[in-house]
Protein backbone atom coordinates (compact mmCIF):
# COMPACT_ATOMS: atom_id res chain seq x y z
CA UNK A 1 0.00 0.00 0.00
CA UNK A 2 1.49 3.68 -0.99
CA UNK A 3 1.65 5.94 2.10
CA UNK A 4 0.24 9.42 1.78
CA UNK A 5 3.89 10.47 2.62
CA UNK A 6 5.44 8.59 0.09
CA UNK A 7 2.90 10.70 -2.36
CA UNK A 8 4.25 14.10 -0.90
CA UNK A 9 7.47 13.15 -1.19
CA UNK A 10 6.95 12.33 -4.82
CA UNK A 11 5.55 15.50 -5.38
CA UNK A 12 8.23 17.34 -3.50
CA UNK A 13 10.53 15.97 -5.57
CA UNK A 14 9.30 16.78 -8.90
CA UNK A 15 8.38 20.21 -8.04
CA UNK A 16 12.32 20.88 -7.15
CA UNK A 17 13.44 20.07 -10.60
CA UNK A 18 10.41 22.20 -12.57
CA UNK A 19 12.39 22.31 -16.00
CA UNK A 20 13.00 18.52 -16.01
CA UNK A 21 9.67 17.62 -15.03
CA UNK A 22 8.20 19.56 -17.86
CA UNK A 23 10.51 18.30 -20.39
CA UNK A 24 9.60 14.85 -19.55
CA UNK A 25 5.62 15.72 -19.38
CA UNK A 26 5.92 17.39 -22.73
CA UNK A 27 7.78 13.70 -24.34
CA UNK A 28 4.86 11.87 -22.28
CA UNK A 29 2.29 14.43 -24.15
CA UNK A 30 2.89 14.12 -27.20
CA UNK A 31 4.00 10.31 -27.45
CA UNK A 32 0.69 9.30 -25.68
CA UNK A 33 -1.67 11.71 -27.33
CA UNK A 34 0.03 10.74 -30.81
CA UNK A 35 -0.96 7.29 -30.48
CA UNK A 36 -4.74 8.51 -28.88
CA UNK A 37 -5.01 11.06 -32.03
CA UNK A 38 -3.87 7.89 -34.49
CA UNK A 39 -5.99 5.41 -32.85
CA UNK A 40 -8.81 8.07 -32.92
CA UNK A 41 -8.48 9.41 -36.42
CA UNK A 42 -8.64 5.43 -37.50
CA UNK A 43 -11.66 4.62 -36.40
CA UNK A 44 -12.85 7.93 -37.16
CA UNK A 45 -11.60 6.94 -41.16
CA UNK A 46 -13.58 3.76 -40.29
CA UNK A 47 -16.94 5.13 -39.60
CA UNK A 48 -16.84 7.80 -41.97
CA UNK A 49 -16.06 5.01 -44.87
CA UNK A 50 -18.79 2.90 -43.74
CA UNK A 51 -21.58 5.71 -43.17
CA UNK A 52 -20.90 6.54 -47.11
CA UNK A 53 -21.31 3.34 -48.50
CA UNK A 54 -24.49 2.70 -46.02
CA UNK A 55 -26.09 6.27 -47.43
CA UNK A 56 -26.43 4.49 -50.59
CA UNK A 57 -28.41 1.57 -48.54
CA UNK A 58 -27.49 -1.91 -47.91
CA UNK A 59 -30.27 -3.30 -50.10
CA UNK A 60 -27.73 -2.92 -52.91
CA UNK A 61 -25.98 -5.36 -54.85
CA UNK A 62 -23.19 -5.11 -57.18
CA UNK A 63 -23.30 -7.67 -60.60
CA UNK A 64 -20.36 -7.84 -62.68
CA UNK A 65 -19.46 -9.19 -65.90
CA UNK A 66 -17.52 -12.47 -65.16
CA UNK A 67 -14.18 -13.01 -67.28
CA UNK A 68 -12.47 -15.90 -68.35
CA UNK A 69 -10.06 -15.65 -65.95
CA UNK A 70 -11.96 -14.50 -62.96
CA UNK A 71 -11.52 -10.45 -63.78
CA UNK A 72 -11.13 -7.63 -66.55
CA UNK A 73 -8.38 -7.71 -68.88
CA UNK A 74 -5.14 -6.18 -67.97
CA UNK A 75 -6.08 -6.76 -64.25
CA UNK A 76 -5.01 -9.96 -61.98
CA UNK A 77 -6.97 -13.14 -62.66
CA UNK A 78 -7.77 -11.61 -66.60
CA UNK A 79 -7.81 -14.58 -68.82
CA UNK A 80 -4.83 -15.70 -70.66
CA UNK A 81 -4.29 -14.93 -74.41
CA UNK A 82 -6.44 -17.12 -76.31
CA UNK A 83 -8.85 -18.17 -73.23
CA UNK A 84 -12.23 -18.36 -74.17
CA UNK A 85 -13.59 -15.01 -73.20
CA UNK A 86 -17.64 -14.89 -71.71
CA UNK A 87 -20.35 -13.59 -73.53
CA UNK A 88 -21.49 -9.68 -73.47
CA UNK A 89 -23.98 -9.00 -71.46
CA UNK A 90 -26.79 -7.82 -73.47
CA UNK A 91 -29.02 -4.82 -72.35
CA UNK A 92 -32.53 -6.60 -73.20
CA UNK A 93 -31.42 -9.22 -70.82
CA UNK A 94 -30.23 -7.02 -67.87
CA UNK A 95 -33.31 -4.85 -68.23
CA UNK A 96 -35.52 -8.09 -67.87
CA UNK A 97 -33.92 -8.87 -64.57
CA UNK A 98 -36.80 -7.40 -62.26
CA UNK A 99 -39.43 -8.85 -64.49
CA UNK A 100 -37.40 -12.09 -64.34
CA UNK A 101 -36.05 -11.84 -60.25
CA UNK A 102 -38.65 -11.07 -57.91
CA UNK A 103 -36.50 -10.11 -55.35
CA UNK A 104 -34.74 -7.74 -57.60
CA UNK A 105 -37.04 -3.77 -57.77
CA UNK A 106 -34.53 -2.04 -60.37
CA UNK A 107 -31.08 -2.25 -61.91
CA UNK A 108 -29.33 0.12 -63.46
CA UNK A 109 -26.77 -0.82 -65.97
CA UNK A 110 -23.47 1.26 -67.19
CA UNK A 111 -20.92 1.64 -69.19
CA UNK A 112 -17.86 3.62 -69.31
CA UNK A 113 -16.61 5.30 -71.93
CA UNK A 114 -13.32 7.03 -73.45
CA UNK A 115 -11.92 9.43 -75.26
CA UNK A 116 -10.63 13.24 -75.58
CA UNK A 117 -13.10 15.59 -74.40
CA UNK A 118 -13.70 19.26 -74.87
CA UNK A 119 -15.26 22.47 -74.66
CA UNK A 120 -15.31 25.22 -77.67
CA UNK A 121 -12.26 23.64 -78.47
CA UNK A 122 -10.16 23.32 -75.25
CA UNK A 123 -9.61 20.05 -73.79
CA UNK A 124 -11.71 19.27 -70.72
CA UNK A 125 -9.22 17.85 -67.50
CA UNK A 126 -10.99 15.07 -64.92
CA UNK A 127 -14.06 14.78 -66.86
CA UNK A 128 -14.94 11.03 -67.77
CA UNK A 129 -17.98 9.78 -69.84
CA UNK A 130 -20.53 7.07 -68.46
CA UNK A 131 -23.48 5.42 -70.33
CA UNK A 132 -26.64 5.26 -68.16
CA UNK A 133 -30.12 4.69 -68.15
CA UNK A 134 -33.05 6.27 -66.21
CA UNK A 135 -32.91 4.62 -63.02
CA UNK A 136 -29.36 5.59 -62.54
CA UNK A 137 -29.94 8.27 -60.26
CA UNK A 138 -31.98 7.02 -57.98
CA UNK A 139 -30.33 4.24 -56.92
CA UNK A 140 -27.15 5.51 -57.12
CA UNK A 141 -28.41 8.59 -54.87
CA UNK A 142 -27.95 11.56 -56.79
CA UNK A 143 -29.85 14.52 -57.09
CA UNK A 144 -30.05 17.36 -59.60
CA UNK A 145 -28.72 20.75 -58.91
CA UNK A 146 -30.48 22.59 -62.49
CA UNK A 147 -32.12 20.60 -65.44
CA UNK A 148 -33.39 17.05 -65.37
CA UNK A 149 -31.62 13.34 -65.85
CA UNK A 150 -31.83 11.55 -68.89
CA UNK A 151 -35.05 9.36 -69.42
CA UNK A 152 -36.08 6.76 -70.75
CA UNK A 153 -37.21 9.05 -74.12
CA UNK A 154 -33.58 9.57 -74.44
CA UNK A 155 -32.31 6.45 -76.35
CA UNK A 156 -30.36 7.15 -78.69
CA UNK A 157 -30.02 10.96 -78.24
CA UNK A 158 -27.35 13.32 -78.16
CA UNK A 159 -27.85 14.55 -74.72
CA UNK A 160 -25.70 14.29 -71.74
CA UNK A 161 -26.16 15.27 -68.01
CA UNK A 162 -22.90 16.46 -66.08
CA UNK A 163 -21.12 16.39 -62.53
CA UNK A 164 -20.40 19.44 -60.47
CA UNK A 165 -16.84 19.27 -60.90
CA UNK A 166 -17.36 19.61 -65.22
CA UNK A 167 -19.75 22.16 -64.39
CA UNK A 168 -16.94 24.05 -62.49
CA UNK A 169 -14.89 23.05 -65.39
CA UNK A 170 -17.43 24.43 -68.12
CA UNK A 171 -17.85 27.65 -66.08
CA UNK A 172 -14.07 28.50 -66.09
CA UNK A 173 -13.63 27.62 -69.62
CA UNK A 174 -16.40 30.98 -69.95
CA UNK A 175 -19.83 29.14 -70.12
CA UNK A 176 -22.31 31.25 -69.14
CA UNK A 177 -25.38 28.98 -69.20
CA UNK A 178 -24.76 25.14 -68.79
CA UNK A 179 -27.89 24.44 -69.46
CA UNK A 180 -27.68 23.90 -73.51
CA UNK A 181 -23.80 23.78 -73.36
CA UNK A 182 -22.44 21.96 -75.85
CA UNK A 183 -19.43 19.42 -75.09
CA UNK A 184 -17.29 16.96 -77.13
CA UNK A 185 -16.59 13.72 -76.28
CA UNK A 186 -14.56 12.28 -79.13
CA UNK A 187 -16.28 12.79 -82.56
CA UNK A 188 -19.55 13.47 -81.34
CA UNK A 189 -21.47 16.52 -80.19
CA UNK A 190 -23.62 16.30 -76.52
CA UNK A 191 -25.75 18.92 -75.52
CA UNK A 192 -26.17 19.31 -71.71
CA UNK A 193 -29.51 19.19 -69.99
CA UNK A 194 -28.72 18.73 -66.43
CA UNK A 195 -26.51 19.09 -63.23
CA UNK A 196 -26.27 16.73 -60.81
CA UNK A 197 -25.75 17.85 -56.96
CA UNK A 198 -22.08 17.72 -55.67
CA UNK A 199 -21.36 14.80 -53.78
CA UNK A 200 -18.67 14.28 -51.08
CA UNK A 201 -15.16 12.61 -51.72
CA UNK A 202 -14.62 9.82 -50.58
CA UNK A 203 -18.00 7.56 -51.52
CA UNK A 204 -18.03 3.75 -51.88
CA UNK A 205 -19.35 4.49 -55.43
CA UNK A 206 -17.03 2.75 -58.21
CA UNK A 207 -16.55 5.95 -59.97
CA UNK A 208 -16.42 9.81 -58.87
CA UNK A 209 -20.06 11.52 -59.22
CA UNK A 210 -18.54 14.82 -59.58
CA UNK A 211 -16.36 14.78 -62.39
CA UNK A 212 -18.92 12.10 -64.88
CA UNK A 213 -20.48 13.03 -68.22
CA UNK A 214 -23.66 10.71 -68.60
CA UNK A 215 -25.01 9.99 -71.51
CA UNK A 216 -28.07 7.73 -71.99
CA UNK A 217 -26.65 3.90 -72.33
CA UNK A 218 -27.85 3.16 -75.82
CA UNK A 219 -26.46 6.13 -77.16
CA UNK A 220 -23.10 5.00 -75.13
CA UNK A 221 -22.67 1.64 -76.63
CA UNK A 222 -23.15 2.95 -80.00
CA UNK A 223 -20.65 6.30 -79.49
CA UNK A 224 -18.28 4.72 -76.99
CA UNK A 225 -15.28 2.68 -78.83
CA UNK A 226 -15.18 -1.41 -77.48
CA UNK A 227 -18.48 -0.37 -75.28
CA UNK A 228 -19.59 -3.38 -73.08
CA UNK A 229 -21.86 -3.52 -70.00
CA UNK A 230 -19.52 -4.79 -67.14
CA UNK A 231 -21.22 -3.60 -64.24
CA UNK A 232 -25.01 -3.43 -63.31
CA UNK A 233 -26.17 -2.19 -60.18
CA UNK A 234 -29.59 -3.77 -58.62
CA UNK A 235 -31.75 -2.58 -55.77
CA UNK A 236 -32.82 -5.70 -53.59
CA UNK A 237 -36.86 -5.25 -53.60
CA UNK A 238 -38.82 -4.78 -49.46
CA UNK A 239 -38.83 -7.69 -47.82
CA UNK A 240 -36.49 -9.77 -49.68
CA UNK A 241 -32.91 -10.63 -48.08
CA UNK A 242 -29.66 -9.96 -50.29
CA UNK A 243 -29.03 -13.61 -50.74
CA UNK A 244 -32.41 -14.55 -51.99
CA UNK A 245 -32.35 -11.68 -54.45
CA UNK A 246 -28.73 -13.16 -55.40
CA UNK A 247 -29.68 -16.63 -56.18
CA UNK A 248 -32.41 -15.42 -58.35
CA UNK A 249 -30.21 -13.63 -60.25
CA UNK A 250 -27.43 -16.33 -60.99
CA UNK A 251 -30.42 -18.72 -61.12
CA UNK A 252 -31.78 -16.19 -64.90
CA UNK A 253 -28.24 -15.61 -65.72
CA UNK A 254 -27.68 -19.53 -65.20
CA UNK A 255 -30.98 -20.03 -67.55
CA UNK A 256 -29.30 -17.66 -70.80
CA UNK A 257 -27.42 -20.31 -71.73
CA UNK A 258 -23.82 -21.33 -71.93
CA UNK A 259 -21.07 -18.36 -72.00
CA UNK A 260 -22.94 -15.83 -69.71
CA UNK A 261 -21.45 -15.75 -65.96
CA UNK A 262 -21.52 -13.04 -63.16
CA UNK A 263 -19.99 -12.28 -60.15
CA UNK A 264 -22.48 -10.88 -57.19
CA UNK A 265 -21.38 -8.55 -54.54
CA UNK A 266 -23.34 -8.16 -51.44
CA UNK A 267 -23.06 -4.97 -49.02
CA UNK A 268 -22.25 -7.50 -46.11
CA UNK A 269 -19.52 -8.99 -48.01
CA UNK A 270 -17.80 -5.15 -48.79
CA UNK A 271 -18.53 -4.33 -45.15
CA UNK A 272 -16.44 -7.14 -43.94
CA UNK A 273 -13.92 -6.56 -46.15
CA UNK A 274 -13.62 -2.67 -45.43
CA UNK A 275 -13.65 -3.40 -41.82
CA UNK A 276 -10.61 -6.09 -41.92
CA UNK A 277 -9.12 -3.26 -43.79
CA UNK A 278 -9.87 -0.19 -41.71
CA UNK A 279 -8.45 -2.33 -38.62
CA UNK A 280 -5.33 -2.96 -40.31
CA UNK A 281 -4.64 0.67 -41.17
CA UNK A 282 -5.89 1.86 -37.66
CA UNK A 283 -3.22 -0.69 -36.14
CA UNK A 284 -1.06 0.78 -38.12
CA UNK A 285 -1.14 3.86 -37.09
CA UNK A 286 -1.43 2.78 -33.90
CA UNK A 287 2.13 1.44 -34.05
CA UNK A 288 3.28 4.72 -35.64
CA UNK A 289 2.79 6.61 -32.66
CA UNK A 290 4.11 4.41 -30.63
CA UNK A 291 7.56 5.69 -31.81
CA UNK A 292 6.71 9.05 -29.90
CA UNK A 293 5.64 7.00 -27.08
CA UNK A 294 8.66 5.30 -26.97
CA UNK A 295 10.65 8.54 -27.06
CA UNK A 296 8.72 10.16 -24.18
CA UNK A 297 9.17 7.20 -22.19
CA UNK A 298 13.30 7.05 -22.89
CA UNK A 299 12.37 10.99 -21.51
CA UNK A 300 10.96 9.58 -18.11
CA UNK A 301 13.60 7.13 -17.50
CA UNK A 302 16.18 10.03 -18.14
CA UNK A 303 14.57 12.09 -15.98
CA UNK A 304 14.82 9.92 -13.07
CA UNK A 305 17.92 8.48 -14.07
CA UNK A 306 19.61 12.33 -13.11
CA UNK A 307 17.48 12.53 -10.08
CA UNK A 308 18.79 9.76 -8.65
CA UNK A 309 22.62 11.10 -9.92
CA UNK A 310 21.56 14.55 -7.57
CA UNK A 311 19.98 12.95 -4.35
CA UNK A 312 22.57 10.45 -3.72
CA UNK A 313 23.27 12.09 -0.37
CA UNK A 314 19.45 11.94 0.39
CA UNK A 315 19.16 8.21 -0.55
CA UNK A 316 22.32 7.86 1.22
CA UNK A 317 20.83 9.56 4.55
CA UNK A 318 17.43 7.83 4.42
CA UNK A 319 19.27 4.19 4.02
CA UNK A 320 21.30 5.50 7.14
CA UNK A 321 17.91 6.35 9.07
CA UNK A 322 17.07 2.77 8.23
CA UNK A 323 15.19 3.37 5.07
CA UNK A 324 14.83 -0.04 3.18
CA UNK A 325 16.04 -0.86 -0.62
CA UNK A 326 12.24 -1.34 -1.11
CA UNK A 327 11.25 1.81 0.12
CA UNK A 328 14.04 4.02 -1.74
CA UNK A 329 12.64 1.96 -4.95
CA UNK A 330 9.10 2.66 -4.07
CA UNK A 331 9.64 6.53 -3.81
CA UNK A 332 11.46 6.82 -7.00
CA UNK A 333 8.52 4.56 -9.16
CA UNK A 334 6.24 6.34 -7.80
CA UNK A 335 7.40 9.65 -8.99
CA UNK A 336 7.68 8.29 -12.24
CA UNK A 337 4.14 6.82 -12.16
CA UNK A 338 2.87 10.47 -10.85
CA UNK A 339 4.97 12.25 -14.16
CA UNK A 340 3.04 9.15 -16.42
CA UNK A 341 -0.34 9.70 -15.18
CA UNK A 342 -0.28 13.82 -15.32
CA UNK A 343 1.96 13.25 -19.02
CA UNK A 344 -1.28 10.66 -19.69
CA UNK A 345 -4.38 12.40 -18.74
CA UNK A 346 -2.56 15.73 -20.73
CA UNK A 347 -1.98 13.53 -23.42
CA UNK A 348 -5.53 12.21 -23.68
CA UNK A 349 -7.18 15.96 -23.93
CA UNK A 350 -4.32 16.42 -26.40
CA UNK A 351 -4.91 13.68 -28.57
CA UNK A 352 -8.99 14.03 -28.53
CA UNK A 353 -8.44 17.88 -29.66
CA UNK A 354 -6.20 16.61 -32.55
CA UNK A 355 -8.12 13.92 -33.86
CA UNK A 356 -11.61 16.37 -33.69
CA UNK A 357 -9.55 18.86 -35.25
CA UNK A 358 -8.63 16.58 -38.01
CA UNK A 359 -12.02 15.42 -38.36
CA UNK A 360 -13.31 19.00 -38.47
CA UNK A 361 -11.17 19.81 -41.82
CA UNK A 362 -11.63 17.01 -43.27
CA UNK A 363 -15.59 17.57 -42.56
CA UNK A 364 -15.63 14.12 -41.30
CA UNK A 365 -17.98 12.97 -38.27
CA UNK A 366 -16.46 12.93 -34.87
CA UNK A 367 -16.61 10.31 -33.07
CA UNK A 368 -15.01 9.66 -29.42
CA UNK A 369 -13.01 6.33 -29.10
CA UNK A 370 -13.30 5.43 -25.43
CA UNK A 371 -11.18 2.14 -26.44
CA UNK A 372 -8.39 4.86 -27.37
CA UNK A 373 -9.29 6.54 -23.59
CA UNK A 374 -8.53 3.61 -22.34
CA UNK A 375 -5.77 2.75 -24.48
CA UNK A 376 -3.89 6.05 -22.81
CA UNK A 377 -5.11 5.71 -19.66
CA UNK A 378 -3.29 1.69 -19.46
CA UNK A 379 -0.17 3.08 -21.24
CA UNK A 380 0.46 5.67 -19.39
CA UNK A 381 0.47 3.55 -15.84
CA UNK A 382 2.38 0.76 -18.08
CA UNK A 383 5.10 3.70 -19.41
CA UNK A 384 5.87 5.12 -15.55
CA UNK A 385 6.56 1.42 -14.35
CA UNK A 386 8.30 0.39 -16.75
CA UNK A 387 10.41 3.20 -17.35
CA UNK A 388 10.37 3.95 -13.90
CA UNK A 389 11.64 0.29 -12.48
CA UNK A 390 15.20 0.73 -13.79
CA UNK A 391 16.38 4.41 -11.99
CA UNK A 392 14.25 3.26 -9.32
CA UNK A 393 16.51 -0.10 -8.56
CA UNK A 394 19.31 1.47 -9.43
CA UNK A 395 18.82 4.04 -6.47
CA UNK A 396 17.75 1.28 -4.03
CA UNK A 397 21.00 -0.62 -4.92
CA UNK A 398 23.13 2.56 -3.88
CA UNK A 399 25.49 1.51 -0.89
CA UNK A 400 25.21 4.08 1.91
CA UNK A 401 28.68 4.57 3.09
CA UNK A 402 28.75 5.70 -0.54
CA UNK A 403 26.19 7.62 -1.15
CA UNK A 404 26.99 9.54 2.05
CA UNK A 405 30.44 10.08 0.67
CA UNK A 406 29.10 11.97 -2.84
CA UNK A 407 29.02 15.59 -3.38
Amino acid sequence: MIHPSHLKEAARSLLASKQRTVLALIGIVIGIGSVIAMVSVGRIVQEESLRQFKEMGTDILTIDKEFGGGGPPGMPGAPAAGAAAKAALRLDTILAIPSRCPGIAAVAPSVRGSGDISFTGKKLERCSPMGVTASFLNINKLTMREGRFLSDLDEQSRYCVIGSQVAAELQKQGASQLLGSKIRIGDNLFTVIGVTSEVPQGGMRRFEPNEMIYVHITTGLRVFANAEIQSITARVSNGTTNNTARDQVMAYVASLGKGQAVRITSPEEIIAQMEKQMQMFTLLLGAIGSISLIVGGVGVMNVMLVSVTERRREIGIRRALGAKRGDIRGQFLIESVILSLIGGLFGIIFGIGASWLIAHFAKWQFALSFSAILLGVGVSNAVGIFFGYYPARQASLLDPIVALKSD
